[in-house]
């Protein structure tokens, strides 16, 4: 049963080194729509980049502990962070389909820009553009939808991992 246990444990800290890795090609996907294909991105934009962030360091923090209990405990951070990232990219994906509607840039730029990361690297986390701006779509959807597909699929499978090893010891 031990062996089983170990085999189960270090599965799941590959997986989570993996979710980390794919969260951090994201954000740098993101990066290379800003500096190479000049997309500005807007509060909406940062936040999820945020939320990315957020999920690639639960769960590499996750992968580096030895047991269940610090393995779960990481995995449950990422899926709230995932969980806010799904807010947050569905928002913009209103926002971008009723282009009338203004995501309240003059409101959210301002906390957005005033977060430390912001002033550490301003070209990464500062704001440039408005959420109502739609670039044009990968394959007929738009970032903000890719974003919002890059949340659940995370989420989905933080959350059945945390089902599926939920007592296991």
């Amino acid at each position: 049963m031990y062996n089983d246990n170990a085999l189960l444990l270090r599965r799941e800290r590959n997986l989570l080194v993996l979710l980390a890795l794919i969260c951090v090609a994201l954000v740098g996907g993101a990066l290379y729509l800003q500096f190479v294909e000049h997309q500005d991105p807007c509060p909406l934009c940062i936040i999820q980049r945020y939320f990315y962030l957020l999920i690639a360091i639960f769960a590499w923090l996750g992968s580096r502990f030895h047991g269940w209990r610090g393995v779960r405990l990481l995995e449950l951070l990422a899926l709230l962070s995932a969980a806010g990232g799904i807010v947050t990219a569905a928002r913009h994906v209103y926002i971008q389909a009723h282009p009338n509607f203004s995501c309240g840039f003059d409101e959210l730029q301002p906390i957005v820009d005033g977060l430390p990361p912001a002033h550490w690297l301003p070209s990464v986390f500062k704001v440039a553009g408005l959420c109502e701006t739609s670039y044009p779509p990968l394959f007929g959807i738009s970032l903000p939808g890719w974003s919002l597909i890059g949340f659940a699929l995370a989420f989905v499978a933080l959350a059945t991992s945390l089902w599926r090893h939920r007592r296991v010891r």
